[in-house]
């Protein structure tokens, strides 16, 4: 089934130190299968579950490269993360990844009994192109109506395949123009007709209502700074509880593995879903 292992990152938290079990395993996938790495916080309680997309504009991207926003997050809420490394194009397309996201979740919820979870349903998180494969999978959840997702932390999502609310990328400081999305985006959704599907244009859906409570986390120095938080207030008009976090002075790839950002994402989880059982963790 894969590794697991306890890694030395540990986190005080006023009284001891949490430590994480590392567990990847392997399911069937929308085309194929996929990896998942499980990190647990060991503090002998149930906890609530979240997934976490990582970014690499749908062509790249890994688990391993997760590993520093899966494990803070895992240590600060508590929570179980469950890390998925879905399929990238251009060898798998739309709508392969939300589907992946979905069959992950549906594996979380399934196994929550023999994982330790908390009943509450599930958080999901996302960086980049991580942030659009979770925005879908809420759109996925919520249409379906399988899958209890409670909350959702968005940092620097692709959401608008047009890129007509991209920023200047010279007059922002940005470390990737907005033709380096462009490229992405052509990859996972080769058919331009795709490109106006909610799931793949959440920006411009006019079906909004229903979905989770929604953390918007962006950088100053980042083209879709303006998109993403277009998206939050797209939110708030649909009646959705939404909170949105602007961090200065840092770009787009530095995101995931900024500590602020990661501890007002695990902030928001721990305010939203099921506590760890038996007490309250502060941070």
């Amino acid at each position: 089934m894969g590794r697991s292992s306890e890694p030395s990152n540990t986190r005080s938290t006023g009284t001891e130190p949490y430590r994480l079990s590392v567990d990847d395993r392997t399911i069937a996938g929308h085309a194929q299968d996929i990896r998942l790495r499980l990190y647990r916080p060991l503090i002998g309680l149930t906890v609530p579950a979240l997934l976490y997309l990582h970014g690499g504009g749908f062509t790249s991207g890994s688990l391993e490269e997760a590993e520093t926003a899966a494990a803070a997050i895992a240590e600060s809420v508590p929570a179980l993360v469950v890390s998925v490394g879905y399929s990238l194009a251009p060898a798998h397309c739309f709508p392969t990844a939300a589907h992946d996201a979905h069959q992950a979740a549906l594996w979380t919820l399934a196994e929550a009994r023999d994982l330790n979870i908390a009943k509450g349903g599930l958080g999901v998180a996302g960086h980049d192109a991580g942030g659009h494969v979770a925005a879908s999978l809420t759109f996925l959840a919520r249409d379906q109506g399988d899958v209890d997702i409670r909350a959702q932390a968005l940092l620097g999502p692709m959401l608008d395949p047009s890129l007509t609310r991209a920023g200047d990328a010279q007059a922002m400081q940005c470390d990737v123009p907005a033709t380096a999305y462009a490229r992405c985006y052509r990859a996972y959704l080769p058919d331009a007709a795709q490109r106006v599907h909610p799931y793949a244009a959440p920006l411009d859906s006019r079906r909004l209502a229903g979905l989770p409570p929604t953390l918007i986390v962006t950088a100053q120095k980042d083209v879709l700074r303006i998109e993403a938080e277009q998206y939050a207030a797209n939110l708030i008009g649909a009646g959705v509880p939404t909170e949105v976090t602007r961090f200065p002075a840092i770009s787009h790839a530095a995101l995931p593995g900024h500590r602020p950002a990661l501890l007002a994402v695990a902030d928001f989880f721990r305010r939203r879903l099921s506590p760890a059982d038996g007490r309250g963790v502060p941070v």
